[in-house]
């Protein structure tokens, strides 16, 4: 579970919903009309930007917000390094024995020990890459649209409330009631957008980068240890792939 997310959207929406109560009664800010427009018109409007497959996989890739294990970057230097010793004793085979977590690099792992040369080795774990960015891309895209939609869904909802306000315009008593209803849309909309739709967009953008980090480190390991070249080398070299604050400590350490 991401502990900055969850805290995040709860600590939102605690103090928004504060400044509802302390305004007096929160129920003037509930409307079924404004929350279907904006909620379910934005969902149709972004559903017709995508296909259908691409627009429900969203709904997945968005959990990555919430609950995602990534490998630390200082684990996978270890384990890369204890391969690489492994590989140059008993060869490549003596990796099949290796129990690898991450799958990328268990897929890496397995085309070294099949036989497969460097230039076929980088090729398919580039494509890889590749493929799974262009996944996480779409989830992001899908969020981005939302947070540009729903503002304007709100707007449309205000201005329908207007209109219907306008239409009735003999009783002042309901012009009020009826404008604060109208509003509400545009309330509802900018909620969506930059407190939802927006930050789960930037928090995937930001798991996307992590994990290509991690996939590009495991790519250059595994070249490095078909071109069997010295552990020790492998980690001075997989190292750069932390920040500098790290590198320092491990070094220290070392």
């Amino acid at each position: 579970m991401d502990l900055a997310t969850l805290i995040g959207l709860v600590g939102a929406f605690a103090f928004v919903i504060m400044a509802m109560v302390q305004g007096g009664d929160a129920t003037i800010f509930i409307s079924a009309p404004s929350a279907l427009i904006v909620i379910l018109g934005s969902l149709f409007v972004v559903m017709m930007k995508f296909n259908l497959m691409q627009f429900l996989g969203s709904v997945k890739i968005a959990a990555k917000a919430f609950a995602f294990r990534l490998d630390r970057p200082e684990a996978l230097i270890e384990q890369s390094v204890t391969m690489a010793d492994s590989a140059r004793k008993g060869g490549f085979l003596a990796l099949e024995e290796a129990e690898v977590s991450n799958a990328f690099m268990r897929k890496a792992i397995a085309l070294l020990v099949d036989g497969h040369d460097a230039e076929t080795v980088r090729s398919t774990l580039n494509k890889d890459i590749g493929l799974t960015m262009e996944r996480h891309s779409l989830g992001i895209d899908v969020f981005r649209k939302l947070g540009e939609v729903a503002p304007a869904m709100g707007m449309i909802g205000t201005l329908i409330g207007l209109v219907a306000m306008l239409n009735n315009m003999e009783d002042p008593k309901t012009i009020g009631p009826a404008m604060a209803i109208a509003l509400l849309t545009t309330l509802y909309g900018a909620i969506i957008a930059n407190m939802v739709a927006l930050p789960i967009a930037d928090k995937l953008e930001l798991r996307m980068q992590e994990e290509m980090l991690n996939r590009r480190l495991i790519l250059d390991a595994v070249l490095a240890i078909q071109d069997g070249q010295n552990p020790r080398v492998i980690e001075a070299f997989l190292k750069n792939y932390l920040r500098e604050k790290q590198r320092v400590i491990e070094t220290t350490e070392d």
